[in-house]
């Protein structure tokens, strides 16, 4: 590892002392943006960008709409963006400050977004990008929200300080930082994939178009039976909401976010406290094996969302807006029934049943005329096992991939300020 003398910063503390700090006007050729007109959207012309096609630090080129020739050599003689560019949204409400590394040749167009062209000679593109993301939320902060829609300004991004290591070691950083991007981005297809091939195995298992091999490796051939969810299950809707009340037993409260962000309810989750009657703690405990679903939503899209209590909860009481669907352990697994209702099927049913205006809901008769046709029950624990197993192939790489982005960010942290150096060498240009 290198070693040298530092100075300081008032802005960034120490840095090596080959490293230099200027205002990002310095370290580019152009700073500017596009029109803050909109162009009349053509069918086949010139490509047409906006803020909403800035996403994950890209470009997304596939939705984007497109400008007549004439329209675009007006926006485009105003800003050209090209390869290597930096692009920033600096107008909008949804997205502001958010940006993308351009990665393609072709020329295109844009509303609302700001262009950082760099140095060549000076700034390493792709380390200008790195940085930029490093520091971005600070960058939003400085977003003036006094008109219809907040903004960056160009002023505000031309005197954005730019720390710049010598320009071999920052292309050293930046390819080391994409290093860790493409493996970021390997586990997130990962992910996808493992995903849509669950998605597929559910449509297949939970209808009997595949059947699985039973303990003796024969195929399980058992009748499916159509019965309603009443038949196969008690429903219990839940009172019990969130006020401390005196004279109250306290308990440990289940709540509407905890069911509706969770495929299963287990002990390591961050329950409420709350209060309840004994006579209420006697009903509304959540025991293993129980489906919990949201009864109440601000939109129907958000009714009968499912959640599976996996483990024993150790007293947990089953919250307001909540619906308990309890098994008849002899007719239904939990497990299995947790799966169907996250089928689109049976979420459809469901949001078909919903009543409101400002807030919707179901009834406990509509619940309990569900209506599935069911395998035999030990057929149905084996097609909840495979799926359990999908599942948790699925959260071991969300653990990977979350472990990657959280060293990613250390690592850029160290490589941006100095405190981390890289080896360089001397052949290694921008």
């Amino acid at each position: 590892m290198q070693t040298e003398a530092s100075v300081y910063h008032p802005h960034f503390g120490c840095i090596p002392s080959s490293w230099m700090v200027v205002d990002a006007i310095e370290a580019c050729s152009k700073i500017t943006d596009g029109t803050h007109d909109t162009p009349k959207a053509v069918p086949d012309g010139q490509p047409y960008i906006k803020s909403v096609h800035i996403k994950n630090g890209e470009v997304d080129f596939d939705n984007c709409l497109f400008v007549s020739e004439a329209d675009h050599e007006t926006i485009f003689r105003r800003c050209n963006p090209e390869k290597g560019d930096l692009l920033v949204v600096n107008i909008g409400a949804g997205n502001i400050g958010d940006c993308a590394y351009v990665t393609v040749d072709f020329e295109f167009s844009m509303k609302n977004i700001a262009l950082l062209k760099p140095k060549k000679d000076t700034l390493n593109s792709l380390y200008f990008y790195y940085y930029y993301r490093s520091r971005q939320e600070r960058i939003t902060h400085t977003a003036k929200t006094g008109g219809a829609q907040p903004f960056l300004s160009l002023k505000d991004l031309k005197k954005l300080k730019v720390v710049l290591p010598p320009i071999n070691e920052q292309c050293k950083i930046a390819r080391i930082l994409l290093t860790w991007d493409k493996a970021i981005s390997t586990i997130e297809r990962l992910i996808d994939n493992s995903k849509q091939q669950k998605k597929a195995l559910m449509q297949q298992l939970l209808t009997g178009k595949k059947r699985l091999l039973d303990d003796s490796d024969n195929p399980f051939d058992g009748k499916w039976e159509a019965l309603y969810l009443h038949d196969v299950a008690k429903i219990i809707v839940s009172p019990v909401d969130k006020k401390a009340v005196e004279g109250e037993i306290p308990v440990t409260l289940c709540n509407y976010t905890d069911v509706y962000y969770n495929t299963r309810i287990s002990k390591s989750l961050d329950f409420m406290k709350a209060t309840a009657k004994q006579s209420e703690i006697d009903k509304y405990t959540l025991q293993v094996n129980d489906v919990i679903i949201t009864k109440d939503s601000e939109t129907p899209g958000d009714i009968a969302v499912p959640a599976l209590v996996d483990e024993d909860l150790g007293g947990v009481v089953c919250g307001y807006h909540l619906a308990i669907i309890r098994p008849k352990a002899r007719m239904v697994a939990g497990a299995y029934l947790n799966y169907l209702f996250s089928m689109p099927k049976t979420r459809y049913y469901f949001f078909t049943l919903a009543t409101g205006a400002t807030r919707f809901g179901l009834s406990v008769g509509g619940i309990n005329k569900a209506h599935f046709t069911l395998p035999p029950l030990d057929e149905q624990q084996k097609i909840a096992a495979v799926l359990t197993n999908a599942d948790k192939e699925i959260e071991l790489l969300q653990q990977q991939l979350d472990d990657l982005k959280q060293e990613k960010k250390a690592l850029m942290q160290q490589l941006l300020t100095g405190k981390r150096r890289v080896k360089v060498d001397e052949k290694e240009v921008a």
